[in-house]
């Protein structure tokens, strides 16, 4: 019973990157990520999300959203050499990608459905991602 993300009009400023329009990610395996460089939940899973962001970087879209500014972010990125696509919501989140807690990660697939709702750290390099990730993206 997969939830389709229906309303995009979400907009987001890239701290380290162009701004986006959610819709323009319409089509597109992503991977969102809401995270705080003072959440140890979320320090302790960027490690993996690293990995896979290597990995897949050209094949997944990756959205690390904050509510921080980019001195604080880009800090932390400079200390743990991270280069993610870091942004700020600029308006609310669509409502199946709300969460109270983070870290809050999904993974969504080219048809707008959530594949993965995962609240709490995670090993986001695992083989079963990976295998989802390259189901989703048809890489044999």
């Amino acid at each position: 019973d997969q939830q389709v993300l229906k309303d995009t009009d979400w907009q987001l400023k890239g701290l380290n990157t162009k701004d986006i329009q959610a819709n323009e990610l319409n089509g597109k395996v992503v991977f969102v990520s809401f995270w705080a460089t003072w959440c140890p939940p979320c320090i302790a899973e960027m490690p993996s999300m690293k990995e896979l962001y290597d990995n897949y970087k050209d094949e997944v879209e990756f959205i690390f959203v904050s509510d921080e500014n980019w001195g604080t972010i880009s800090a932390f990125f400079d200390k743990k050499e991270y280069d993610f696509p870091v942004y700020n919501s600029l308006t609310i989140p669509p409502k199946a990608l709300q969460s109270n807690s983070i870290p809050t990660t999904f993974i969504i697939d080219k048809n707008s459905k959530i594949h993965v709702k995962k609240v709490g750290a995670a090993d986001w390099n695992s083989t079963s991602v990976q295998e989802l990730l390259n189901k989703l993206i048809k890489k044999p």
